[in-house]
């Protein structure tokens, strides 16, 4: 929490400036791309290609895995369970003051790079797939991989040591952030512990099917979140995002007592009970704040959620 309020210090000596939950520009302002780094071709490519659909924010969370098959196997079942991520923190139903019918606009509209991308069956495979997208000019480096999920590491994509879930939006309560990420550290454990949780081995779907149920969760995730009706990546059969988080939050609940962070894991319950923060500022608008009332109140929120959260998140967590 500290690094936020000496944020918010730093935001006031500057001017009348403050932080705005969620993770696009929901009031306003989004033909406009300013640059930090205006002299950076790869940014002037982004900005000539994509336009204003990568000004958004967002939470980037990452678990390390060193064994680069293990990882890429860890890749596989993250890729296509990301749809859950994106339900559980979707943060951005407004854009310009509007209600777009998104629950995560952000998702709805970034534009996923390369189109399309394997679930990688092994490092090599990875390895020559992005060597032959950037040769081919549908990267222009290691970076330009947007995907929900990615493996990431200091040479990539050689030496590799990381996790890394793009999908999710921000999400601005540390408590949420915590529960999540450990949703993800647990399922993880429980593939390590149970490698037929591949989805290359393990779904009744062919590679390409099971590429194209992916998109079309991410796709329902963004629209509905929490809400939005899914379809298993194993049997196939149709789930409720809520109800498909639950029965796995039923199966690592155990994993994360035996590793000792299930006190993290535990206020996912809460999360699945009262909705993500776009759909408790749906939920305001409905009752007839628009936009910007919603938003407002929620700065205001965040900033007292810091005050109450600064001196007792990690007693309180680790008691």
């Amino acid at each position: 929490m500290r690094p936020r309020q000496q944020l918010r210090k730093f935001l006031q000596r500057v001017g009348n400036y403050t932080l705005i939950p969620g993770s696009t520009l929901s009031l306003g302002g989004s033909d406009d791309f300013y640059r930090s780094d205006p002299h950076n071709p790869y940014h002037t490519y982004i900005e000539q290609t994509y336009g204003t659909k990568v000004v958004t924010a967002s939470v980037h969370i990452n678990i390390g895995i060193d064994d680069p098959e293990l990882l890429m196997q860890a890749c596989r079942l993250v890729r296509v369970e990301a749809p859950l991520y994106l339900a559980l923190s979707a943060s951005s139903p407004f854009l310009d003051s509007r209600v777009t019918g998104y629950h995560s606009t952000r998702w709805g509209l970034f534009p996923q790079t390369p189109t399309n991308v394997p679930l990688f069956t092994s490092h090599a495979h990875h390895i020559e797939w992005v060597e032959a997208q950037i040769a081919a000019g549908t990267m222009q480096n290691v970076r330009h991989l947007w995907t929900s999920v990615r493996p990431n590491g200091d040479r990539r994509p050689y030496d590799l040591n990381r996790v890394e879930l793009r999908i999710c939006d921000l999400v601005t309560n540390p408590i949420s952030l915590l529960a999540i990420t450990a949703l993800i550290e647990a399922r993880l454990w429980q593939l390590l512990e149970n490698p037929g949780l591949d989805p290359l081995t393990n779904s009744i779907f062919s590679h390409s099917k099971l590429l194209e149920v992916t998109k079309n969760n991410e796709i329902a995730a963004a629209t509905s979140s929490l809400d939005a009706p899914l379809t298993h990546w194993q049997d196939g059969r149709s789930i409720v995002a809520r109800d498909w988080i639950e029965e796995i939050y039923a199966q690592v609940w155990g994993i994360s007592k035996q590793k000792g962070f299930s006190c993290f894991l535990s206020p996912l319950a809460k999360l699945l009970r009262e909705g993500n923060e776009a759909q408790q500022w749906l939920r305001l608008n409905s009752c007839g704040f628009d936009p910007r009332q919603v938003i407002t109140y929620a700065q205001v929120a965040m900033a007292e959620q810091e005050l109450e959260l600064e001196d007792k998140l990690c007693p309180s967590l680790l008691a």
